[in-house]
């Protein structure tokens, strides 16, 4: 059940409660008036019902009397019987008031009973005379009870008259407090009523006044509704595309101000291309020179000399090459190789490279310089700054879909912050001193070159050395099943 019929059967319930209520009170007081005034005339019919019980009680015995049958007998029997419970019931109706007289009155009954009953038994006897003179005794005693009755209910008159004024008014009052309830709770209801209808337009009309204002292009006014229904959800959700399209505005503006940028980057990088072909003249020169001076060692005998200067020039020329081209894993191995036979001869036993290569993983394309700035970071940071040097061990080894590479050092370690700094993309590093390539822009190119976040990770901790990963993938997002299968 959604909020709104929530609301509209809570409405609903609310009505009827109340409509129940003032029903329930009003039947409430209406039956208790009616069962006093059912008390109050009970009284006076089991009062009458003692002056006719007494008068027929009269009229079969002198039948009895003249004709003394076994019918008449039994009519008569059932008439003191009448007479005597008649005389029960009125004693339930003793109070303060009337103890007296209905006392009287009980005694009246039971002397007309005693008069009857020596009529009968006169009569039984034959004595006509007494049984006569029994009988108008009776008959005086019923007299008696017939004008007892009009005292008894005179008394009862006078007794109860302010009790019915009270009815008369209570029932005047209770008709007045109805009315005035009936109109309370009405101008409560069209008040709540009319509180609950603007619960659900107000926030209506904030809605149709937002989607005003998105139609005229407003997208930076914020949509608020309070309320806790349906159309709030529907604010919420409306509010959300006027993000979301905002947004996309904001974005699609962007784009065209870097657009416009990279128009302008395109002619500087023209011109960048040009001095930089002008620059590299002098790298070409000193490679030169070293290849011409590792040939000239080599033919006097000085082998490791010519070595190092073979190095210096192998590592001088994969230097030279556009770093937007990609490499194999195996030709970064060789040329790390070469950069480290240069540190070995320059730290002699204070440096030790040790390696554990899969030859077979040594296919996968990699970013150019991309080992070395890492073993270069390992060499600044860990061998050179203890006396007793380091260890470097750079492994290569299959893991499922990817390629593992470790280059792990036991130097004294990288603290969290660094790392995840760099991990980032936004510490503030020296350059290599080598290549000037950073591990900083090691990281930003492997996740653009693979187009994944978790291709490099490092390990690390207060004296416990350090450990950088590479998950490098066997293929990149690009490839086609016939360049995998060339290569694999």
């Amino acid at each position: 059940m959604n909020r709104i019929q929530y609301k509209i059967l809570s409405l609903t319930g609310i009505v009827l409660f109340i409509m129940a209520a003032i029903w329930m009170t009003l039947t409430y007081y209406s039956r208790q008036t009616q069962e006093q005034y059912n008390e109050i005339l009970q009284r006076y019919l089991r009062m009458n019902e003692v002056t006719g019980a007494s008068q027929q009680t009269i009229t079969d015995l002198n039948n009895y009397l003249i004709r003394p049958t076994q019918e008449h007998l039994g009519q008569l029997e059932g008439s003191m019987e009448r007479l005597r419970q008649a005389k029960y019931d009125v004693y339930a109706l003793r109070n303060g008031d009337n103890d007296f007289d209905l006392t009287s009155y009980t005694n009246l009954i039971d002397s007309l009973l005693d008069a009857a009953n020596r009529a009968l038994m006169f009569q039984s006897q034959t004595a006509t005379e007494d049984s006569n003179e029994a009988f108008n005794e009776a008959t005086r005693i019923s007299r008696s009870i017939s004008d007892m009755t009009l005292t008894l209910l005179d008394t009862e008159l006078k007794t109860y008259d302010r009790f019915y004024r009270g009815i008369i008014e209570r029932s005047t009052e209770l008709n007045r407090l109805g009315i005035w309830l009936l109109l309370t709770i009405t101008f409560l209801l069209l008040i709540f009523a009319y509180w609950f209808a603007l619960s659900i337009t107000r926030p209506v009309q904030k809605l149709t006044q937002a989607a005003k204002e998105l139609s005229r292009g407003h997208f930076d006014r914020k949509i608020e509704v309070s309320s806790n229904d349906e159309i709030a959800f529907l604010a919420k959700m409306f509010e959300r595309m006027r993000v979301n399209i905002n947004n996309l505005i904001t974005e699609i503006q962007q784009k065209a101000q870097l657009e416009h940028e990279l128009q302008q980057s395109k002619l500087l990088l023209q011109e960048s291309r040009y001095r930089s072909l002008q620059s590299q003249i002098h790298p070409h020169f000193l490679f030169n020179t070293l290849d011409t001076l590792s040939k000239k060692a080599y033919l006097e005998g000085a082998e490791e000399t010519s070595d190092l200067l073979a190095s210096v020039a192998g590592l001088l020329r994969y230097s030279l090459r556009r770093m937007d081209r990609s490499v194999t894993l195996y030709e970064e191995v060789r040329v790390l190789r070469q950069y480290m036979d240069i540190q070995t001869a320059r730290f002699a036993d204070r440096l030790r490279f040790v390696e554990e290569i899969d030859e077979s993983c040594l296919y996968v394309e990699i970013p150019g310089l991309t080992l070395q700035p890492i073993v270069e970071n390992a060499v600044i940071h860990a061998v050179e700054p203890m006396e007793d040097g380091g260890t470097i061990t750079f492994r290569v080894a299959n893991d499922g879909d990817r390629i593992r590479v470790e280059i792990e050092d036991n130097g004294p370690g990288i603290p969290a912050d660094k790392i995840a700094q760099i991990l980032k993309g936004s510490a503030q590093e020296t350059e290599g001193h080598t290549t000037g390539i950073g591990i900083g822009n090691v990281v930003q190119r492997l996740r653009l070159f693979y187009g994944q976040e978790d291709v490099i990770d490092i390990e690390s901790g207060p004296g416990s050395g350090t450990k950088v990963v590479l998950r490098l993938p066997r293929w990149r997002r690009y490839e086609t099943d016939d360049q995998r299968t060339d290569r694999g």
